[in-house]
């Protein structure tokens, strides 16, 4: 067969024992390394957060790499649909608001934001997930998970949050004109804490956007993947989302790919 396609027999041989190329070897590992890095975020990680990690373990290695790899593999992070509720077409009473889309902070307890997100159970129905977030790190630094929207799910949520952070004086909490933070029994607990209390304007969802994103990131990593049996198990799963992952693993590239709870440890000086 050499002879008549005119190959020298060396090259036929050599063609059998051709040895693994340093690129083929380094794609390997990388492959392997992001396919645990995407198994350890439950595959909610995509190619820029994978990349990030890859940089700090010591990767010299290319976005446009990551991406080919991951394609290669068919490795991508889950998307769904977010739940779209119906919103209320009552009318709506104006409120002051104080942070007019301005989210910039120079340290953390500055300004904090507020709002409630459905969750669906198959034996309980809708129930309501109340959080609050600080602007300044994106943590999740209070939350409430009931069975009823009410006004005591949201000061369980805020009053969550103030026992944990002891903010100082000059703290704007905004939310948007829900009847849950409109209400007089809201408004006079938010000044017993000397908060000064912010809303969006009516049918404005930018004013709120932060909050509204954690809510949408969290339908689509964790709410979405799954189907609640009941409320406990819910709350079970929001507790792990929020606390296991969010807060303490998850990165977060709008401030420098660090995780919530590794910046407020920096800013509060915790080795």
């Amino acid at each position: 067969m050499c002879d008549v396609l005119a190959i020298p027999r060396s090259t036929y041989y050599q063609s059998c024992h051709k040895s693994e190329s340093n690129r083929d070897r380094e794609n390997k590992e990388l492959t392997e390394r992001i396919k645990s890095i995407h198994k350890e975020s439950h595959e909610r990680y995509g190619a820029p957060k994978i990349h990030q990690i890859l940089k700090k373990e010591g990767y010299t290695v290319s976005l446009k790499r990551v991406q080919r790899l991951m394609k290669k593999e068919g490795i991508r992070s889950i998307t769904k649909k977010k739940f779209r509720p119906q919103f209320n077409k009552g009318k709506v009473i104006e409120g002051t608001n104080l942070l007019k889309q301005d989210f910039s902070t120079t340290t953390i307890n500055q300004k904090w934001v507020g709002d409630i997100t459905y969750i669906h159970t198959l034996r309980n129905g809708w129930c309501y997930l109340a959080s609050v977030m600080d602007l300044h790190t994106e943590k999740i630094i209070g939350y409430s998970f009931g069975k009823s929207m009410t006004t005591e799910l949201v000061m369980k949520a805020l009053k969550n949050a103030y026992d944990t952070q002891k903010p100082g004086k000059d703290l704007i909490f905004h939310t948007d004109l829900g009847s849950q933070y409109t209400s007089d029994k809201f408004k006079n607990y938010v000044q017993s804490l000397n908060i000064q209390q912010s809303f969006s304007r009516k049918g404005c969802p930018y004013d709120n956007a932060c909050i509204e994103s954690f809510h949408a990131v969290l339908k689509k990593e964790e709410v979405n993947q799954v189907q609640y049996l009941d409320y406990e198990s819910a709350r079970l799963a929001l507790f792990k989302y929020i606390e296991g992952w969010y807060n303490h693993k998850r990165i977060h590239g709008s401030i420098s790919y660090k995780t919530p709870q590794e910046l407020e440890d920096q800013i509060r000086g915790i080795a």
